[in-house]
Parts: structure tokens; C-alpha cells; sequence
């Protein structure tokens, strides 16, 4: 694989590595993807996941540019020895790492890729544009979207954009939960990983080892608890110490450190630490890699996720969740989520429907009556369960993102 000739020079040729199936010229290529770390997870973790499955499923060469090497360090490694935050280029399975300093950064490189992704909307240097405009055929230019379950993502999936001063053209990607739009990262044989996965007892028991956690009981209900800090935590962890069923909620280091900090009167348990109130039992684990976190949400009753990464990947476990959406201005994220709801509840029992409903709104609004909410939810379980198997077996029939994101741009190429 080869980039194209430098800018300015007298012939500006691609050289990439093509071939023709069916008619239609397929393009194995470099990409650059650039991401700003905004939540801290949610963005740079899409796009690392992106970047994974271009390279690893799709023979695409990968240059990944994000502005916060430490925070994808945790992403990737999780326990591991992680990213030298002070290093600014790294290969990690197959994906080039590279640091970058904004839309102003003079160090930003010249010599673009053939598809160029700039995640959510976060600006590209402007040196870099000015070499995309540059060549006798530009690249392909795609701004990936936020995901939402909101109807107008349709009619906006794939919609051009000029760029305003240069001889440049832009196209909104909008990821999705229908055909009409760009789909859910979902990578090969995830399904099959995860079902093995829960049909091994032995690799069950050995996660839970290797995390310090106590194997929870058979009767206990697993929750895997990532939230925002705001997130009405205290009342829901009374609700569940003084309830009838035992609980195990299994949180991540550093989440929703406050709230657990006043509910332990400041004995919030460290990773392979645990507090016990009542019927719940608070255990503490590490901050987990990406494919370690898959494995807590396949290994759990219930999901407590936030943002759109974890959203994603507790869709593809196929347990019930609860999503704790990112505050936004205007009550955005309030639409968000009756969007999604109305789209995921679809075909759910009422009583069911009802429960998961008024406790999703609850969660995400002040917590009002989050207590009492509980445990119509914990009656529902076996409803939402049923439910989200279905609900991900339907999903995984539409195209996944970064399938139609190459058939997308080899299309235009």
C-alpha cells in the first residue's frame, strides 16, 4: 500500500492498491481518522474501534489522530501497561497513533490519506485541508455523526457539504438504527465470541478472578454500573441494599467516584475491594480495555451504560440496559433518549415498556422516585431480557458501520 504523491507536486496520482469485482473498483487504501476526546471515553472509543475494524476486517492502513493519548491509552489497555502519554506515534494492532493538537496544530501532516474521517465534528487542521485541496482528487471526506435514533438522521444519512472556501466536498455520516442510515460498529463474529463466552463456566470464573470479584452467587442479580457523575446513584443503591433480591453491582475505577464517595461515607472499595449494605454488594474492579469491558456486559444481568460506545456494545450483549445519556444543551439528549426508547420498546410488553420507560426518564432526570422505580424494573427483567436478544438479532441484519462507511466511499472514489 502506498499514499498518494506529495502536495505540490507536478503529478498528484493515487497509488493505492485496486481491484475490480463485479464491475465495481474497490480500493485498499490508508485512512486517517482524527478525534477529539470530549466525555472521555465515548468518542475516542468509537473511533478506536473504527480503526481496529477498518484494519483488521477490510486490509485498510490506519492512521489514528486523537488529541489525548491518555485517555485512549485506557481504552486500549485497560490493566495492561498503557500509551506513554508522552510519546506522539504508535502502532497497536495494526493502527497508527497520532497525536494532534487541534485545527490550528502547525505539525498536523501533509500527506493525506484516501478517505479522511473526521469523528463527531471535531475540525481538521487546517494544514491538512489545505493539502487535501491541493490534489488533483481530493479525498473522500466523511464527517461521522453522533449516533441517534431520531427520524431526520434519515433523510441527513450521506447529505453533501462544500466546503465553504475550498474545492472540497464533505458527506455527513450518520450512524443508526435502520437501513436508511449508517448502522452500529459491530465487528466479525462478535455474536460467537460473546456466546461462547457465556456458555463457558470455566472462562466466566477465571473473568471474575482475574477482575477480584467474588464469583457472584447463582440467585444474585449482576449489574455493571457507568454512569455520569450527575447520575442519581445514591437512592438506587439504598433502593437495591434494602430490597429482597441479592444485587452485585460491579463498578469500573473511576466512575461515578462522588456519589459512591458520600453513599460509602468515604469507603468507596477499590479494584478487588467490596462493600456490603443489606442485600448489595458493591464491588470494585479496574478500568477495563475494550474487549474486557465486552466481557463484563455479556457476564451481567443488566447494564448500566452512558454516552454511545457502551450504549452500543450493551445492544450487541443482549441483556437489558439502562442508558445514562450525555447532558447536552436545549434538552437534546431528553429527545435522544425518547427516541431511542420509542424505536427499542417497540414490540415490548406494556408492563415491561412502562418500567424500562419511567426508569430510563428517572435516571437521566434528577432521579425523581429512582427508588421506587427499581423494582417494577427488576420484574420486568425477564421481558427486557427476552426483549434485547430479539432487539440485537434484528440489529445485526442491517449493515454494520464500518462495512458501509467503505462501501461508501469506494462508491465515490
Amino acid at each position: 500500500m502506498h499514499s498518494r504523491s506529495a502536495p505540490g507536486s507536478a503529478t498528484a496520482t493515487v497509488s493505492t492498491t485496486e481491484r475490480f469485482d463485479s464491475g465495481r473498483l474497490l480500493i485498499q487504501s490508508r485512512w486517517d481518522i482524527f478525534c477529539s476526546v470530549v466525555d472521555n471515553y465515548g468518542d475516542v472509543g468509537v473511533a478506536w474501534r473504527l480503526a481496529r475494524q477498518l484494519t483488521s476486517e477490510h486490509g485498510i492502513a490506519v492512521r489514528l489522530f486523537v488529541d489525548d493519548l491518555r485517555a485512549l491509552s485506557r481504552m486500549v489497555s485497560g490493566m495492561a501497561p498503557g500509551i506513554d502519554p508522552a510519546e506522539d506515534e504508535r502502532e497497536i494492532q495494526g493502527v497508527q497513533l497520532r497525536r494532534w493538537a487541534g485545527a490550528r496544530d502547525a505539525a498536523a501532516p501533509d500527506d493525506v490519506a484516501d478517505a479522511v474521517i473526521e469523528a463527531f465534528g471535531c475540525g481538521l487542521p487546517m494544514r491538512y485541508v489545505d493539502a487535501m485541496a491541493r490534489h488533483a482528487r481530493p479525498p473522500a471526506w466523511i464527517i461521522l455523526e453522533y449516533l441517534s435514533a431520531e427520524s431526520w438522521v434519515e433523510t441527513h444519512h450521506g447529505l453533501p457539504s462544500p466546503h465553504p472556501s475550498l474545492p472540497l466536498e464533505r458527506h455527513f455520516f450518520f450512524p443508526g438504527f435502520t437501513p436508511a442510515t449508517g448502522g452500529l460498529l459491530r465487528e466479525h463474529g462478535l455474536f460467537a465470541r460473546r456466546d461462547a463466552f457465556r456458555s463457558d463456566p470455566a472462562a466466566r470464573a477465571e473473568f471474575w478472578r482475574a477482575l477480584g470479584v467474588a464469583r457472584p452467587l447463582p440467585c444474585a442479580t449482576v449489574v455493571s454500573l457507568f454512569c455520569y457523575p450527575d447520575a442519581p446513584l445514591p437512592p438506587l443503591l439504598d433502593a437495591w441494599a434494602d430490597g429482597d433480591e441479592p444485587v452485585v453491582c460491579v463498578v469500573p475505577e473511576g466512575v461515578a467516584a462522588g456519589a459512591l464517595d458520600r453513599w460509602t461515607e468515604g469507603q468507596v472499595p477499590h479494584p478487588g475491594q467490596s462493600i456490603s449494605r443489606g442485600r448489595l454488594v458493591v464491588a470494585g474492579i479496574p478500568f477495563l480495555a475494550q474487549d474486557d469491558y465486552d466481557r463484563l456486559l455479556w457476564a451481567s444481568d443488566i447494564n448500566f451504560v452512558r454516552g454511545e460506545d457502551s450504549f452500543v456494545r450493551a445492544q450487541w450483549a443482549a441483556r437489558p440496559m439502562v442508558w445514562n445519556t450525555y447532558a447536552q444543551s436545549g434538552n437534546a439528549h431528553a429527545l435522544k433518549q425518547d427516541a431511542f426508547l420509542a424505536r427499542y420498546m417497540d414490540g415490548l410488553a406494556p408492563e415491561a415498556a412502562a418500567a424500562l420507560g419511567s426508569f430510563s426518564r428517572a435516571w437521566n432526570d434528577a432521579g425523581l422516585g429512582i427508588g421506587a422505580l427499581s423494582p417494577a424494573l427488576a420484574r420486568a427483567r425477564s421481558a427486557l431480557d427476552e426483549h434485547a436478544q430479539t432487539w440485537a438479532r434484528a440489529l445485526a441484519g442491517q449493515a454494520d458501520l464500518a462495512s458501509a462507511l467503505v462501501k461508501f466511499v469506494s462508491d465515490r472514489v
